[in-house]
């Protein structure tokens, strides 16, 4: 049996298994089908401290990984598939057809940004295309960029890049915002944001990098194409919960509910984006990381497992 589990290989879980590892925890890391997470999906990470150039997102998770791996982290290269809760014996299952027993895991397995679908867009992320407009919005400084989405999320984001770029355009597929009245007001009062209302987004231009999007309107069927530098599609993320079924108790969204980084079960523990509906940052996830695996150090040494 395993000292310590630990699900997903981006900032939340790489933290973890440093920590863990270097309290002499022997920590087992499974990678996930994307090892790194999302940052591996950003090409130049400019906030995250220690770094006074940006540097690549996956340069960034590797050096993470390699540090971790330096003071004793292992990694299988496996999805978890499912997992058994007992407090005392957690087991994960891999699609593999391994089971690997642990008396402690810790769940960093992420949040998925929920993007359009195009093949113009998926062949543009990292490129233009961002599900973080605070991640990624400083790239964008003096430009036009436009915005996905009708709710809070997507206003916020809008006012946010507002501060930094030229022109925001909001593109909603409806005639009236989703957001809060007060967010909505902010918005349409903003002097650099306008409303391209009863669009979609039916094409994202540029070869290399973003160059403008082509926008339908889905009540005169007319198109029309935009000039912009960077598109922000906030339109929700999807916690990677799934392989934990109902066992975990979990907001209204789906996020895993943590007590600092502990869940209703004891030895299980929740890191990173998927116990975070606010920040969605490395560093924030990376810090939680950390939390959780200081929580590990006192269960282990406390818990009679």
């Amino acid at each position: 049996m395993e000292k310590v589990v630990i699900m997903g290989s981006g900032p939340a879980g790489l933290s973890a298994a440093l920590y863990t590892a270097r309290a002499n925890l022997a920590p087992v890391v499974i990678e996930g089908l994307q090892p790194g997470g999302q940052l591996t999906t950003t090409t130049d990470v400019e906030n995250y401290p220690g770094f006074p150039e940006p540097c690549d997102g996956t340069d960034l998770v590797m050096r993470m990984r390699t540090q971790a791996e330096g003071f004793g982290t292992r990694y299988v290269m496996d999805e978890v598939v499912s997992t058994d809760l007992q407090p005392g014996k957690l087991t994960v299952s891999l699609s593999g057809g391994d089971r690997i027993e642990t008396e402690t895991l810790v769940i960093a397995t992420g949040a998925s940004a929920r993007y359009l679908g195009l093949p113009s867009e998926q062949r543009l992320i990292g490129k233009g295309v961002s599900g973080c407009a605070t991640c990624d919005g400083a790239f964008y400084r003096g430009q036009k960029v436009a915005v996905v989405g009708g709710g809070d999320t997507a206003m916020e984001d809008a006012i946010f890049l507002s501060r930094l770029v030229e022109h925001v355009t909001i593109i909603h597929r409806r005639d009236a915002l989703r957001a809060s009245k007060i967010m909505g007001e902010r918005v349409l009062a903003s002097e650099t944001i306008t409303m391209a209302w009863n669009s979609v987004v039916d094409e994202v231009l540029g070869k290399d990098e973003v160059t403008g999007v082509r926008l339908r309107n889905v009540k005169t069927g007319e198109t029309s194409d935009v000039e912009v530098a960077g598109l922000f599609v906030a339109i929700g993320h999807d916690p990677n919960t799934g392989m934990c079924g109902d066992q975990l108790e979990k907001d209204e969204q789906g996020f895993l509910v943590t007590t600092n980084t502990r869940t209703i079960i004891p030895g299980v523990f929740a890191a990173g984006d998927v116990q975070d509906p606010l920040y969605k940052q490395a560093v924030t996830a990376a810090g939680s990381g950390c939390m959780a695996a200081l929580e590990v150090e006192r269960y282990l040494a406390t818990a009679e497992v």
